[in-house]
């Protein structure tokens, strides 16, 4: 229990709402004090309207009766109840009518306003003794000498001042509490839900990378990071997934030329003519030439899959690569028969490495010639704008690819049986797809037919987002 303590005031959350506590409680402090003062000097000013009203009116009464009617006034006042006070005193200070037993000594001694609260001593209802009091008052001198005294007990507004103090003291102290216990509930919340994830994450760290953060789909900053975190363990997941393919592939793809490598080296230095040894060599060569394009294209791979080339990123005219590409491979398709269908809409253009969608273009190009059956066919080469994007489609009339097994063909070193007689790595669909994927593109494989009228094989399409065509370059 002392360790869960420990650890709860150790978490952030608990550490953030004991700063909003404290602020909150100087905030709530400063109110109290705030509507203490406004209240007493609202009664206060109060007070002093009502007595200055009384002032003008014994003013008044003086102008019209002199001193014997502000003495039946006073008289006919101090038998009513309330709390005002009327005292009348000689010059000497001597208290001539009141309807107090005693006053503050001084306290007739300076005119206007009595700054500060005095002491009297009021008479008890039922006569039995006296009470003393606090009051504010206003002292006025007549033209015969004699001070008149009017004052208001302070009794009332003391009284609601300290009703006012306990109501926002007590709910301060409400508030506090309250305060506390949402704090203790949150952070106690907070430490579980910590644990959950530091409970996964040694699973994670153990080598379960099945585990993932929990979710409580509350939307907040801990459901933010643990999506997050889970979106980064799925990639690496299927980093991993990537890596033992391309290591059980390469196990099993490269066995075989490494295999004859082996043999051809083991002809070449058992044979004496050397006619056989050179035509051996020439073997070892070009052998070993395929063994470095199949390398070459898995580095390329892993640093496009990796966004190693991210940073080389810049507007290039989409529209250029793909001349390029066709003015490039039109001779090829010739040597072997066919000829290139070209529809390409100019000025189009994308944000990327002109390298690799050149190299991701060429690839498609190869495979189309490489499987188009019979001479005399066409290949379908196109690039249009599609809204916002710009696509790039080949076609051909080949064999096609069984709609089940299109995406297989994506993954490095696979290839379907009846291609296993053509010359290849199985890495070139795998480089398109990952150009694709860095570049934010879409690569896909469909039935020729579905999209191009007059094409039987398959179509090949690579989607890119457009850019404004004044970015781009050749």
């Amino acid at each position: 229990m002392k360790e869960r303590l420990r650890l709860l005031f150790k978490s952030t959350a608990v550490r953030l709402s004991a700063v909003y506590i404290l602020l909150f409680g100087l905030c709530a402090a400063v109110m109290v004090f705030y509507v203490t003062a406004v209240s007493e000097d609202l009664v206060l000013r109060q007070t002093r309207e009502s007595l200055q009203h009384e002032v003008s009116q014994f003013d008044l009464s003086y102008e019209k009766g002199g001193i014997r009617r502000v003495f039946n006034i006073i008289e006919r006042r101090a038998r009513q109840p309330g709390a005002n006070l009327y005292v009348i005193a000689s010059p000497q200070g001597e208290i001539l009518a009141s309807n107090v037993a005693s006053l503050q000594p001084g306290v007739l001694s300076r005119l206007g306003w009595i700054d500060q609260p005095f002491r009297y001593e009021g008479f008890a209802e039922n006569n039995s003794g006296a009470h003393e009091n606090l009051a504010a008052g206003y002292v006025i001198e007549l033209d015969n000498g004699i001070r008149l005294l009017i004052g208001r007990d302070l009794g009332d507004p003391e009284r609601l001042h300290i009703i006012i103090r306990q109501a926002l003291l007590l709910a301060l102290i409400i508030m506090g509490v309250g305060a506390l216990v949402i704090w203790f509930a949150i952070g106690r919340n907070a430490l579980k839900r910590m644990d959950r994830m530091s409970s996964a994450s040694s699973k994670i760290m153990a080598g379960d990378l099945s585990q993932r953060l929990p979710v409580a789909g509350s939307g907040d900053e801990f459901d933010r990071l643990s999506n997050a975190l889970n979106l980064m363990l799925d990639r690496i997941v299927r980093l991993n997934e990537g890596l033992r393919q391309v290591s059980d592939n390469i196990a099993h793809d490269l066995k075989t030329p490494l295999t004859r490598l082996r043999n051809k080296a083991a002809d070449a230095a058992a044979t004496e003519n050397p006619e056989e040894r050179r035509t051996a060599l020439e073997g070892i060569i070009a052998e070993s030439d395929q063994l470095i394009r199949t390398f070459n294209a898995l580095l390329m791979i892993s640093r496009v899959e990796a966004g190693a080339v991210a940073a080389e990123m810049s507007p290039v005219s989409l529209s250029a690569i793909v001349e390029d590409s066709a003015e490039l491979y039109g001779p090829v398709a010739e040597e072997a028969g066919l000829a290139l269908d070209c529809a390409i809409e100019p000025e189009l253009s994308v944000s990327g490495n002109r390298e690799l969608i050149g190299q991701a273009i060429f690839n498609l190009l190869d495979n189309a010639i490489k499987y188009s059956e019979g001479s005399g066919q066409s290949i379908h080469l196109s690039l249009k704008r599609e809204g916002d994007r710009a696509v790039f489609t080949v076609a051909d009339n080949g064999p096609g690819i069984p709609p089940s097994r299109m995406d297989d063909v994506k993954q490095r070193f696979f290839r379907l049986d009846e291609s296993r007689s053509k010359p290849g790595t199985g890495l070139g669909l795998s480089l398109v797809d990952a150009v694709a994927a860095l570049h934010g593109g879409v690569f896909s494989l469909r039935e020729a037919r579905d999209l191009v009228d007059g094409y039987a094989g398959l179509a090949a399409m690579l989607s890119f987002p457009l850019i404004d065509a004044q970015h781009g370059s050749d």
